[in-house]
């Protein structure tokens, strides 16, 4: 039997990755949207998360974290299965209490990580395995203006900045180290905004590790994770679509949020959820210890 899926905003993610991987995924049928100002075809369309929850067993929140906490409890406690399209929330300590209510619903909650299904993180997890590691550097720079025009919640407390695409990095790295640990970190904050347009920071994962995260990058856009190994250097790129290494290099078709979906729907069906905060942990350490510095002033259109 199909479970009846319902998704709530209808921005451009939803439209471009989560609409086509539900289609595509056995064992899911959407059957509701909720969206103030976008309607689908073919579903039942409501206005407000609470006229949907009757329609469905599954629910997708695709909405901005600042607010998402109320629609994920209220789908909680409606005792329906709940898919966080990343990040999943904009507190650590509202991500704790959605578990707690999961566990007490026994339903499924999935916090996702789609960059963590990306092509290649699979083969440079296996290949980095067997290797001794000596250093790794993240290069994860584009055009904010480019990807998020407009988007004027990224800059308001909660919505992450820089980290919003950065965060898809430090997935990656906690698939690959998941002991990394934030040792300092220096944010760069426009004088007009609230969040970082750019970030560098520090780690240690039993090796020295840098990432460098940055929105003003109007060339060619860098997606990039590289390692000093033992073995020679190797390269996870293109978000994790492509790795390199001596003797090696892989890739795939884009099938993250398929594999998104899939694990959903089994994770639903062995009563289990997946809940890993590693990266907004990160994230969250480098707002506590991070050093502020001042950027100009950031408009939409210069």
């Amino acid at each position: 039997m199909s479970l009846r899926l319902g998704l709530v905003g209808l921005g451009t993610i939803a439209r471009a990755q989560h609409l086509p991987a539900i289609a595509a995924t056995d064992g899911l049928t959407l059957t509701a949207i909720a969206s103030r100002n976008a309607t689908l075809a073919g579903v039942a369309n409501h206005t407000d998360l609470a006229q949907m929850l009757g329609d469905v067993d599954a629910v997708t929140l695709c909405t901005p974290p600042q607010g998402r906490f109320d629609q994920a409890m209220a789908v909680l406690r409606a005792g329906r299965h709940l898919m966080l399209e990343k990040p999943p929330g904009a507190a650590l300590s509202e991500m704790a209490l959605l578990e707690a209510e999961a566990a007490r619903q026994g339903v499924t909650l999935h916090a996702t990580w789609h960059s963590r299904e990306a092509a290649a993180v699979e083969a440079a997890r296996d290949w980095l395995s067997r290797r001794s590691l000596r250093a790794t550097r993240i290069d994860w720079r584009e055009d904010v203006r480019r990807w998020h025009p407009g988007q004027d919640w990224i800059w308001q407390p909660g919505g992450l900045g820089v980290f919003d695409p950065g965060i898809n990095a430090l997935s990656i790295l906690t698939a690959l180290m998941p002991d990394a640990r934030l040792v300092g970190a220096d944010l760069h904050i426009p004088d007009n905004r609230q969040t970082p347009i750019a970030a560098d920071l520090t780690l240690d994962a039993g090796h020295p590790v840098t990432a460098h995260f940055d929105w003003r990058e109007t060339g060619p856009q860098t997606w990039q994770i590289a390692f000093e190994t033992d073995d020679g250097p190797a390269t996870l790129s293109e978000g994790g679509a492509r790795f390199t290494a001596p003797g090696i290099a892989t890739g795939g078709e884009d099938r993250e949020y398929p594999r998104l979906y899939a694990r959903f729907r089994d994770l639903i069906a062995t009563g289990h959820s997946d809940c890993d905060l590693a990266p907004l942990r990160l994230v969250a350490d480098a707002f506590l210890t991070g050093r502020r510095h001042a950027a100009p002033a950031f408009e939409d259109h210069p």
